[in-house]
């Protein structure tokens, strides 16, 4: 969320920014939260001069029943009496433009960096780095359940009948692979100086939408019925949400944590769950990056935190490139984004398996999360998240990037400990 009084002062870049995110929809409401904010700065102007001639005229009426005159006292105490009625009509005023400003004002988004590409969707996202020499096996790779399933390791079936698409039971060496390599992102981030966290899976609707926008809450979370709860679709939502109406001790900073946790997400939207395979779905678990920290440090952190993604898969021999997402693919709170993709040699292509954002101080703002200076100066944090790994969508570009011609899938070197020394996975006869 946008600071107020810099929306008041700069409209126009405002809307141009709003252009820029190809969200013309949404122009409305700087000049609607401008005039709204006019209208409540004088509400609540003219409430404070009511209040004070309240105090004023009161002071007579104890002095006017001390000399007896007490037709007089009465009629002060009328003129409080309409004072307190004008004053309660101020107050209802001041309460529904202030809640509408805020409805407005998260719906306007955040402000974009100056170097991110503009583009109206995914598709005018701009390829920064490649890491890793991409290869084409002679051999046919097959789809990535196929794969699986010579392993014994998957069963949509069951878990269709079970709760529907987009589920999933892992078995075997592909579950084992699969928890590997969590215990794996967590020692790597470990090793980088981020401290290990398991946080809380379900968050209260404060804490929602404090971390994203309403698009995105509607596209993504689950409520818990009856409750004010909802499932985390990222473990983001909550270690954010963790430092909720704080103010933090400059000296502190940066608090960097690695989170794990089990996601859950609708997935509503164009590109909807595949019956199939395990690339989008309603559960996935996830290893996360977190850093808040203070502002002029944030792109620093920001780059930081991509390229440990970069440098995880890299030290499992699947290549990956990094992407600039433009404006168009930019959710409402983040300034600036890029996604780490893996190759895929079945596909031929590259396909996104983690992605980092700095939010700059939209949650802060939204969640109140503050940080003093040595000089009792207040400002608001920067906040920034990055996906380490999320299996299984993982499983997809390491069981391809590391598929054997006799149909074996060989595990590298970093992985074998916590496979219980395995080099390979061998085929269920």
């Amino acid at each position: 969320m946008l600071d107020i009084k810099f929306v008041r002062e700069n409209p126009d870049l405002v809307k141009e920014n709003i252009r820029k995110k190809f969200q013309d929809h949404k122009l409305h409401l700087v000049d609607e939260v401008i005039e709204e904010d006019q209208e409540l700065r004088a509400t609540q102007q003219q409430a404070d001069s009511l209040r004070n001639q309240r105090k004023s005229i009161s002071k007579e009426i104890g002095k006017l029943m001390s000399q007896g005159k007490k037709e007089e006292a009465a009629e002060v105490k009328s003129q409080v009496a309409k004072i307190a009625e004008d004053l309660e009509t101020l107050s209802k005023r001041e309460d529904a433009l202030r809640q509408s400003v805020l409805e407005k004002m998260m719906q306007i988004p955040n402000m974009i960096d100056v170097t991110v590409p503009i583009g109206k969707d995914d598709s005018e996202n701009v390829e920064l780095e490649r890491f890793g020499e991409p290869v084409v096996p002679d051999f046919e790779i097959p789809y990535h359940t196929e794969i699986m399933e010579r392993f014994n390791g998957i069963d949509l079936d069951a878990a269709r009948k079970v709760a529907g698409n987009g589920f999933y039971y892992l078995m075997g060496d592909i579950a084992r692979l699969h928890s590997s390599i969590l215990s794996y992102a967590r020692d790597f981030m470990i090793n980088k100086g981020f401290t290990y966290v398991i946080p809380p899976y379900m968050i209260r609707s404060n804490v929602v939408t404090g971390v994203m926008s309403f698009a995105e809450m509607e596209g993504m979370m689950y409520k818990i019925e009856g409750e004010d709860l909802y499932l985390i679709g990222t473990s983001e939502h909550s270690m954010i949400g963790k430092f909720i109406d704080t103010i933090l001790d400059e000296k502190a900073l940066p608090y960097t944590y690695t989170s794990y946790s089990p996601c859950f997400r609708k997935e509503k939207g164009a590109h909807g769950i595949e019956e199939r395979g395990v690339y989008r779905i309603h559960q996935f678990e996830k290893q996360e990056m977190i850093v808040v920290c203070k502002p002029e440090e944030s792109m620093d952190w920001f780059k930081k935190m991509y390229m440990n993604t970069v440098e995880f898969f890299r030290s499992m021999d699947i290549p990956v490139r990094t992407l600039e997402c433009c404006s168009g693919d930019l959710a409402d709170l983040k300034c600036k984004s890029v996604d780490v993709e893996a190759w895929s040699p079945r596909q031929q292509k590259y396909f996104e398996v983690g992605s980092c954002s700095n939010l700059t101080d939209a949650q802060a703002r939204r969640l109140k999360i503050r940080v003093k200076d040595d000089k009792g100066n207040k400002y608001f944090a920067h906040t920034l998240n990055n996906t380490c790994v999320a299996p299984p969508r993982m499983l997809i570009a390491f069981l391809e990037n590391n598929l054997q011609e006799d149909g074996t899938v060989k595990i590298p070197e970093v992985l074998r400990p916590y496979m219980g020394g395995t080099e390979e996975l061998k085929l269920v006869r």
